[in-house]
């Protein structure tokens, strides 16, 4: 469904499904009702104001029946919102795509409490196109590539890539190395690497992690080949791990590497969901989008995409074991 309201400012305006029947006479009603944390004078003067629209971008009075309009569009108030510290890098950019190196700590899209603080919303201001979006995401914690359109008309093409899963992903990631690794005949679980591992994963509405069912068929498939092990900058001993997802479910890396007794370094939800607390720059998620390749849907042309970025504990070359094949 279009928006009636334009991007601004590099964020675009938030869409809210008003339900047709219940105990508010109007509109305005039901809206303060369901913001009950904010000052109700507030509210009703923003419909006093004109900043509550309809499908038809025309202001909708605060008298409005219920019933009256299905959604309505609005400007989030922006928060107060501490810099991420980290900037994105342009690594690619033409008609239809940019590809960027995002750093960890820094969103993909606005959520929460980041709204100006994310990769969309700084390259809509930074590249001056509001048709910018994106046609994948990372996690917040994640650092690599991400794919953007540039533009409506070729949107589709490239999103269908990702749906069909006709774009190859390659990621990296550090662990903790675990016990009884033997860096000449290494093995995972009892498996020799490379190790296929498969597992049922659901994201819930309402939970933060996914949920894993190990009693119904698998749904998520990674390959998990070894780079190396060794010492990392930090003295930490590490295992450093390049993987190949054949899925792409959410969390599905995070949750299968710590299913394999190898979670991934810096990481606060798995294999167990630590206390909330302020981001840790010195340890970052130790998860890297290092490639992208597919068949551009345009010009039938192979595309590949390499990442710049490296991770800041992958073993020290002086200190790093020679790396099975994988």
């Amino acid at each position: 469904m279009p928006s009636p309201l334009p991007v601004k400012n590099g964020i675009g305006p938030t869409r809210l499904s008003v339900p047709t029947t219940g105990p508010w006479s109007t509109i305005a009603e039901y809206v303060v009702a369901r913001f009950d944390h904010m000052d109700a004078g507030t509210l009703y003067q923003r419909f006093d104001d004109g900043e509550i629209v309809g499908a038809d971008g025309t202001p909708i009075d605060r008298g409005a029946a219920l019933g009256t309009h299905r959604f309505i569009w609005y400007y989030r108030e922006l928060p107060l919102e501490d810099p991420v510290p980290f900037r994105e890098e342009i690594l690619h950019i033409d008609d239809d795509l940019v590809v960027i190196d995002k750093p960890h700590f820094l969103p993909t899209t606005p959520g929460g409490r980041y709204l100006r603080e994310s990769a969309l919303v700084r390259l809509r201001i930074r590249l001056d196109n509001p048709d910018l979006t994106p046609i994948h995401r990372l996690d917040r914690a994640t650092a690599g590539l991400v794919m953007f359109s540039t533009r409506p008309a070729t949107r589709g093409a490239y999103q269908s890539l990702f749906e069909k899963r006709q774009v190859t992903k390659v990621y990296e990631a550090v662990s903790a190395l675990p016990p009884g690794w033997a860096p000449g005949s290494p093995t995972l679980a009892g498996h020799a690497f490379p190790v296929t591992y498969r597992n049922h994963i659901e994201a819930r509405k309402g939970e933060l992690r996914v949920v894993v069912d190990d009693s119904r068929e698998p749904n998520s498939e990674t390959v998990v080949g070894v780079l190396g092990s060794g010492v990392s900058a930090s003295g930490r001993a590490v295992l450093h791990t390049i993987l190949r997802p054949r899925t792409g479910r959410m969390h599905q890396l995070r949750v299968h590497l710590a299913a394999l007794g190898i979670g991934i370094l810096g990481d606060s939800w798995y294999p167990d969901l630590l206390p909330e607390s302020p981001d840790d720059h010195s340890l970052p998620l130790q998860l890297l989008a290092r490639e992208l390749e597919f068949t551009d849907p345009l010009s039938g042309e192979l595309r590949r995409f390499v990442t710049g970025l490296t991770l800041s504990e992958i073993p020290l070359p002086e200190h790093r074991d020679a790396a099975a094949p994988s």
